[in-house]
């Protein structure tokens, strides 16, 4: 019985897991996460995995020629990897989740989605769109993936309920007039690979639960001004910035992760202060130009730095005065690739980065 009962208690426990939100893909540079507790269905491209003359004999759900109807997930309709020119005609109503990832659809007619209602997911990644597509209708849109198309700018008619929205790898330059100002429940916004050179006041407004924001590769000369004071990851690789001074991220405050890899910053250009705010816990400081290492808040916890041109160590970059409570709370450091060794670390070091558990030289 005992047995039995272990079995049992094994069996439910795996089905949970199972059902719990799991990673499925990496759709514009962040993963996605799928809720399997909410019914939320697979990414995955259903080609290859079923037979289609017997999925269609047995599948009496009405379902587009060019597309997979799943049996197992009912309102959701993939129709991705198929070398399609054009969207399907007659979407089944019932549709809540379309996938048309990785096709060749340049552009969407104004009655493409007539009449769906309930659509909560639309990912067009890997397509060749060139117009934004007008979503204002769709109320209960949550998620809208169009990463890796010929967008030039973001589009103005979205959804005031979206959550996501992923516009990587675009040709964009700026941002409609008002497109951001009813997306009050947006938390992840992605323009990383686009054209972008400046952000202007009132670009953004509307965003008041901004998490996330990547301006990575882009055209950018320096730091926005004029961006949510809600976000808490801030991604700007790949950009040319000449500088920082003392107010770059002065806007923030809840600024927890950023990332400014391959900027082309320098001792000299940034303010000694720039970084030294209490909320910061992760800074990507790598394949730059730095030569000593810039002052970092006690609070932060990770500091990438390697591949720079830093030649010593400084221990009043972590803290500014050592003592019982006095101590960085660094774990992990990375400053390999640059011009130091092991051997000029000066003594005291350990007593300042007390926690550290990797270093790297």
């Amino acid at each position: 019985m005992a047995l039995l009962c272990c079995a049992v208690l094994l069996l439910l426990l795996r089905v949970l897991g199972s059902a719990s939100a799991t990673a499925a893909a990496d759709y514009g540079g962040v993963p996605l996460w799928i809720n399997r507790l909410l019914g939320e269905p697979s990414v995955m491209s259903l080609r290859g995995r079923m037979d289609a003359a017997w999925f269609r004999a047995n599948n009496p759900s009405a379902c587009p020629e060019r597309c997979d109807c799943p049996i197992q997930w009912p309102t959701a309709l993939y129709c991705d990897h198929r070398g399609l020119a054009d969207a399907p005609d007659q979407l089944p109503d019932r549709t809540q989740y379309l996938f048309l990832q990785s096709n060749n659809i340049s552009s969407l007619p104004s009655s493409f989605l007539a009449n769906i209602t309930a659509l909560r997911w639309l990912i067009l990644d890997h397509n060749q769109l060139e117009d934004p597509v007008a979503l204002q209708n769709q109320t209960q849109l949550r998620y809208f993936f169009a990463n890796h198309n010929h967008l030039k700018s973001v589009p103005s008619a979205l959804p005031a309920g979206l959550r996501q929205l992923r516009l990587a790898h675009n040709q964009i330059s700026s941002i409609s007039p008002g497109a951001f100002q009813k997306l009050h429940n947006l938390t992840l916004l992605l323009l990383q690979g686009n054209r972008l050179r400046t952000i202007t006041e009132g670009d953004l407004k509307g965003l008041i639960n901004l998490n996330l924001l990547d301006l990575s590769g882009n055209l950018f000369s320096s730091v926005p001004r004029h961006l949510p004071q809600s976000v808490q990851q801030l991604y700007m690789s790949n950009n040319t910035l000449p500088g920082l001074d003392e107010d770059s991220f002065g806007g923030f405050l809840n600024l927890k992760y950023l990332r400014l890899s391959h900027c082309g910053l320098q001792s000299a250009g940034i303010h000694q202060q720039v970084f030294n705010f209490s909320s910061l816990v992760e800074l990507d400081l790598s394949y730059n130009k730095f030569k000593t290492i810039p002052t970092v808040p006690v609070s932060l916890q990770h500091l990438y730095l390697e591949s720079n041109e830093i030649q010593e160590f400084n221990v009043s970059s972590f803290c500014r005065e050592v003592g019982p409570l006095s101590y960085s709370r660094m774990k992990i450091l990375r400053l390999d690739g640059n011009k130091m060794s092991y051997q000029q670390l000066p003594s005291d070091w350990v007593f300042c980065l007390r926690v550290l558990e990797s270093i790297y030289i």
